[in-house]
C-alpha cells in the first residue's frame, strides 16, 4: 500500500466523515497500533496514487505471491519496473501479499 510521509497532525485538516459502526470496527481492528485513521489516510493516498496513474514503484518481486498471464486493455505502468505496457502487449497480473492485483511487465519477474 502506498505509504506517504508523515505529516504532522497539527498540519493536517479535520474533516468529518460518517461510517457505519461495524465498518468502524472492522477498520480498527485491521489498523491494529497503526490507528484507523492512519489506515484510511494511507488507504485514501493508495486510491489517489492508483487514479492519477503515479502507481508507486515500492513493490518489490519478494511483494508478488502470484502471477498470471493477461492482455493489456489500456495503457499501464509496472508496477515493479516502471515500464509502459501498452494496449494488446501481453502482460502479467500479479497478486501481492496485500491482496491487490498490480500491472507487471513480462519480464518483470525474471532477476
Amino acid at each position: 500500500m502506498y505509504t506517504m510521509h508523515k505529516t504532522p497532525t497539527t498540519e493536517m485538516e479535520v474533516t468529518s466523515i460518517r461510517l457505519e459502526r461495524e465498518l468502524k470496527e472492522r477498520l480498527k481492528e485491521l489498523a491494529g497500533n497503526q490507528g484507523y485513521q492512519a489506515l484510511i489516510r494511507d488507504i485514501l493516498w493508495n486510491y489517489v496514487q492508483q487514479k492519477s496513474g503515479g502507481q508507486s514503484l515500492s513493490l518489490s518481486t519478494g511483494d508478488i505471491r502470484a502471477s498470471m498471464q493477461a492482455i493489456a486493455q489500456q495503457e499501464s505502468v509496472c508496477a515493479l519496473t516502471g515500464t509502459v505496457i501498452r494496449p494488446q502487449e501481453e502482460m502479467l497480473l500479479g497478486l501481492t501479499l496485500n491482496g491487490d492485483m498490480v500491472p507487471l511487465s513480462l519480464d518483470s519477474l525474471s532477476s
